[in-house]
């Protein structure tokens, strides 16, 4: 009885959950208030205090991050609070550098920052065939593909890597990815986006969904 209960529950409480999920989330970061949300099609998991979420959020970013939010597609939180396998196809990390979240950034403090993480990364490839660039690096390590973005506010990169896999003759399998460093009101985030990679499709949707992200982050937090 109790099991055909939670059965029953769990799509009100998917609904209830994307529900929530739908209004922008107002965060304290040191001591300014920034109003995070989750694009369209994706919904914060952090509210739902699950271990395994947490954790698999945890594994994408630096230990010393405090991640602000985690969202995972509606789709996959339907799954996920059905009892069912989520894919984890496509996620979205937002974070601040713990060292960072009591300080407040001047813009060319920003850029300092900014330059030196794009110096670490190195020079993007003359080349778009991306598949082909990655294939000749090593697996599992993340490739500097192409700089999306390039401003006093932002700074935004697509990556993308070879999985590892057990064996040669197993279809290869890609993971693009985008990190961006984005100033708002003094404090430095850090976004992350995922995708996996079927297709050219899937390398247009991280530009576009990136650039989309920031532009209405930056909006959400325009003025005083």
């Amino acid at each position: 009885m109790a099991l055909r209960y939670l059965a029953a529950l769990g799509p009100l409480l998917a609904a209830f959950a994307l529900n929530g999920a739908a209004a922008p989330l107002l965060l304290r970061v040191g001591a300014e208030r920034l109003v995070l949300d989750a694009p369209a099609g994706f919904s914060d998991s952090l509210g739902l205090a699950s271990p395994r979420l947490q954790e698999l959020a945890e594994s994408q970013t630096s230990a010393s991050n405090r991640i602000l939010l985690f969202a995972i597609t509606d789709a996959d939180l339907r799954r996920f609070m059905n009892g069912d396998h989520p894919e984890f196809r496509r996620y979205m990390i937002a974070a601040i550098a713990a060292r960072l979240e009591h300080e407040r950034l001047s813009a060319g403090e920003f850029g300092t920052l900014a330059g030196a993480s794009l110096r670490e990364m190195g020079a993007p490839p003359a080349t778009t065939d991306y598949l082909k660039h990655i294939d000749a690096q090593p697996r599992g390590r993340p490739q500097l593909l192409a700089e999306l973005r390039n401003d006093p506010l932002v700074v935004s990169v697509l990556l993308g890597a070879r999985l590892a896999q057990d064996g040669e003759r197993d279809q290869p399998q890609y993971l693009f990815s985008t990190t961006t460093l984005l100033l708002v009101r003094g404090k430095a985030l850090t976004l992350s986006v995922y995708t996996g990679h079927d297709g050219p499709a899937d390398v247009e949707w991280i530009r576009s969904a990136t650039l989309r992200w920031v532009d209405e982050l930056l909006r959400l937090n325009r003025g005083p």
